[in-house]
């Protein structure tokens, strides 16, 4: 993962430890005062959102033990590789489009961020500017001509 991708991860963390945990364990103290358990629906979900935050706290935690971390900015070459930034223009449309190649959990589409599993990610990594990649697509197979590999 990039290192902005791990910086994300430990933001997400401390606010869950911060913030969420004491908020979900005040809610089921206050819950418990309302009198029997059993038919407490306040203290079910409270609960239940407990058991959620202590997942998501478990499953960010391991991510960021096993993450590699990679600089982006100590890359270069012109073949193209995790963290690259790839411009590629539709060669039916003309359209372009930028992608950075990072990390599965970084993926936003709408930032120009594509995981290093999706389709164009793996049409592209290997190939350098100037080429030509066929990415099969739900809309059927795209034609991309790879015009800029940047290290950002």
């Amino acid at each position: 993962m990039t290192g902005e991708g791990y910086k994300a991860l430990d933001d997400e963390l401390k606010r869950l430890k911060t913030i969420e945990r004491p908020a979900v364990i005040a809610a089921i103290g206050e819950a418990r005062l309302h009198g029997d358990l059993s038919e407490n629906a306040e203290y079910h979900a409270a609960k239940d959102r407990q058991g959620w935050i202590e997942g998501q706290i478990a499953e960010i935690e391991d991510k960021m033990a096993r993450a590699q971390v990679i600089d982006v900015s100590k890359l270069s070459g012109s073949q193209i590789k995790f963290g690259a930034t790839v411009s590629v223009i539709d060669e039916d449309t003309e359209e372009a489009a930028r992608y950075q190649i990072v990390g599965e959990h970084e993926a936003d589409v709408k930032r120009g961020r594509v995981s290093i599993t999706s389709p164009i990610a793996r049409a592209i990594i290997g190939k350098e500017t100037g080429d030509v990649v066929e990415v099969i697509t739900p809309s059927g197979a795209k034609a991309y001509e790879i015009t800029k590999v940047e290290w950002v």
